[in-house]
């Protein structure tokens, strides 16, 4: 939403003087509400019905470790990962991480994700909607090239499916496996 948002905001769709402060505001409150949740129901919660999203007592441990060691530096920069985005405010809470101490680097690292997703998206949809309209003859070239891009980018992620699905299976064991 946030990239969306500043696609819109560098058409003057939308004002990216807001976007940015309230995408922030957003962030922090959303893992805020995970610290709430981890200082709560912590480890617990996790383990109970962390397997319906993946999460098994042995991630959670690599997780808790990588935590207990990184931290700080964790909190700062969680958002720019799949899992730890989701799960670092909750790690902190239920890690008994200060609440003021996590808020600092949480505020931190909201703003270099916005910064970064929304300002830096913001910047380049600018530069590149003037590009585009200097040369109006680039549009056709670029939807062209999007529609390459995508079939690449789909052929890539379904073919490997589809080998793998072809493959027979063996019901004998290879001497290697024997051993």
């Amino acid at each position: 939403m946030l990239v969306a948002g500043a696609i819109l905001a560098s058409q003057g769709s939308l004002t990216i003087v807001w976007l940015l402060p309230i995408a922030w505001l957003a962030a922090v409150i959303g893992d805020s509400i995970g610290f709430v949740i981890g200082a709560t129901g912590g480890q617990k919660l996790l383990v109970r019905y962390g397997g319906r999203i993946g999460i098994t007592l042995e991630r959670l441990q690599k997780v808790e470790e990588f935590f207990a060691r990184y931290g700080n530096i964790v909190i700062v920069f969680a958002r720019f990962f799949v899992i730890l985005r989701q799960f670092n405010g909750i790690v902190a809470g239920s890690l008994e991480m200060p609440w003021p101490r996590f808020f600092f680097y949480n505020a931190i690292g909201a703003a270099l994700w916005v910064g970064c997703w929304g300002g830096l998206t913001y910047w380049l949809g600018r530069r590149f909607f003037d590009y585009v309209h200097m040369f109006g003859w680039i549009r056709p070239t670029i939807l062209i090239l999007a529609i390459l891009a995508t079939i690449v980018i789909v052929v890539k992620l379904w073919w490997p499916r589809k080998r793998d699905a072809e493959k027979p299976t063996r019901d004998k064991p290879t001497i290697r496996e024997k051993l």
